[in-house]
């Protein structure tokens, strides 16, 4: 099964630094990533910049409409009347059968501010003691996880 986090950087490149170091972990088969897309909000700008991360990703990725609409209902959609309220409403529902659902969207969108940046990644097969000694060091967050009660403490543990 695929988990997706979220994990928020107090820089605005931390992100980026964690891509690179995904895709060594990938290299060395210590990580299987589905899927990725970071988000860089520098301090003054009104939105963040979004990227997907093509070169990282296989088939069975998700794809730019995915975290398009996701990135949307966090961050860019505004109340444009009862049309798009329920083209939101019906894409809210798709997105909750994969674990986002109306608190995931508010948490985010009160974690990810300018001045930070975030990786939302789909991954699997991840060797936990190595992804660690990759991320030592680094000021990270996990902000969202769609494991169980006991694998989201275990994760958040290897990482505190």
């Amino acid at each position: 099964m695929a988990t997706l986090t979220v994990w928020k950087f107090q820089t605005t490149d931390g992100a980026d630094g964690a891509v690179d170091r995904l895709k060594s972990l990938e290299k060395q088969e210590l990580i299987q990533v589905h899927d990725a897309a970071t988000i860089s909000w520098e301090e003054g700008a009104k939105r963040p910049t979004t990227r997907q991360l093509h070169n990282l990703v296989g088939a069975g990725a998700m794809g730019g409409m995915f975290w398009g609409m996701l990135f949307g209902l966090i961050f860019f959609v505004p109340l444009l009347g009862a049309a798009v309220g329920a083209a939101t409403g019906a894409a809210s529902g798709a997105l909750a059968d994969v674990g986002i659902d109306d608190d995931f969207i508010k948490n985010v969108r009160d974690q990810v501010t300018p001045g930070t940046s975030a990786l939302f990644v789909m991954t699997s097969g991840a060797v936990m003691d190595k992804v660690h000694d990759a991320f030592r060091g680094d000021r990270v967050e996990l902000i969202h996880t769609n494991l169980s009660e006991d694998q989201e403490k275990a994760l958040k543990e290897v990482f505190a």
